[in-house]
């Protein structure tokens, strides 16, 4: 399935052309990484994939709209899915892009 290029543009625009951004296409579409490390992602089936930390994984994926991000089977503890309600409006998607870099940005460099 195609990935939403309009969401990419939008996650694009959210990262605000920061130098230590890089993109690379995996998992059916555009992938966000800080400093070589993967914050965000516009997945091929619809939404998005953010990058969080083990410490606010339990009270983030209970936010509407997310859910782990089901990975070999099997559920991740540090990837959430936004769905498309939360990657409609940017008032609601920037949160989530905005904690998917700044966990990226606060692991070491690649």
């Amino acid at each position: 399935m195609a990935y939403d290029k309009a969401l990419a543009d939008r996650v694009r625009e959210i990262m605000d052309n920061r130098p230590y951004v890089t993109e690379k296409h995996m998992f059916g579409g555009p992938c966000f990484f800080a400093h070589g490390n993967m914050a965000a992602a516009v997945l091929g089936g619809g939404g998005a994939m953010i990058r969080v930390g083990h410490d606010d994984f339990a009270d983030l994926v209970l936010e509407p709209g997310a859910e782990p991000m089901v990975m070999g089977g099997r559920d991740s503890k540090t990837w959430i899915r936004v769905d498309e309600t939360v990657c409609a409006s940017d008032e609601q998607l920037r949160p989530w892009i905005e904690r998917g870099l700044a966990y990226a940005e606060s692991l070491p460099r690649k």
